[in-house]
């Protein structure tokens, strides 16, 4: 079976959320291909990352949350500028909620971790992020912080006394890094912006409804089953209203939604309203 296309994928991703007989009606008036079936995007997540290098780094983390030692060398290709989570892929460390342990690491990642900051061979993990003072300092520094424990002893210090600014940056916009500490470093626009830009979001939900453009929002979350299954219901419960609304079973709706999306700068949820609209 050929594997979809990118257009083809995210607009079999919208199917999903109205009734087998609508999906089945529309894809025959617009010539769309069945839904893949899961071998298939397994295997093309497998083979060949069919994306921009760049993923936003909470789309990154849901991934890691599965604790598939395969997924995370996959991972590990397209992240090279993230040392922390690099890090903990390397040593193992599990990213699933309430796991423990340590992961089984492939072979071609054993002994590829990033060089240890030397802040930190000197003060220790608090120390050094007290001694940042340059964004590179605090990635740095930021980059030794992995398992559960770190980022609760980075949580406690920081409301002992606050941490430099450029540490909290650099910490703030780790994907891992857990919400409730995320949120006593700074929640004015200028923060939440710079968490924008670093792609973190509160979750799928947040995620399909603010990013762009919407073409690739939709092919990432086409691959959720495969790529964040215990994640991608959030983002479908969140677009599931409005694609009922705007969309339904009007097929000239449809039609007119996958000849947008390739050129369409907006979010998926703009998306769905714009086709609804034109019709």
């Amino acid at each position: 079976m050929r594997q979809n296309s990118r257009v083809e994928q995210a607009v079999g991703f919208l199917l999903g959320l109205v009734d087998g007989e609508t999906a089945e009606r529309v894809r025959a008036r617009a010539g769309l291909p069945s839904p893949e079936q899961p071998g298939v995007t397994t295997e093309r997540v497998r083979r060949a990352w069919t994306w921009a290098t760049h993923l936003p780094g909470s789309v990154t983390l849901w991934i890691l949350e599965n604790d598939d030692p395969g997924l995370n060398a996959l991972v590990w290709r397209h992240i090279p500028a993230d040392a922390g989570l690099r890090r903990a892929i390397a040593r193992g460390v599990p990213f699933g909620p309430g796991r423990t342990g340590t992961l089984r690491v492939d072979r071609p990642l054993s002994g590829t971790e990033p060089e240890i900051p030397e802040s930190y061979v000197r003060h220790g993990l608090v120390g050094s992020l007290r001694e940042v003072g340059s964004m590179e300092a605090g990635r740095a520094a930021a980059s030794m912080v992995l398992t559960r424990d770190d980022w609760r002893t980075v949580g406690e210090a920081d409301g002992e006394r606050p941490l430099p600014g450029y540490a909290r940056w650099a910490l703030s916009v780790r994907p891992d890094c857990p919400p409730q500490i995320r949120k006593g470093f700074g929640a004015h626009a200028k923060f939440t912006h710079r968490l924008r830009r670093a792609g973190v979001y509160d979750g799928p939900a947040e995620y399909v409804m603010s990013e762009k453009p919407a073409v690739r929002v939709l092919e990432v979350l086409a691959m959720g089953h495969v790529l964040f299954p215990a994640r991608v219901q959030e983002a479908e419960d969140a677009l599931r209203p409005l694609v009922r609304e705007h969309l339904g079973d009007r097929e000239e709706a449809w039609a007119v939604l996958a000849q947008l999306l390739e050129t369409f700068h907006g979010t998926a949820p703009e998306l769905v309203v714009t086709a609804g609209a034109i019709v």
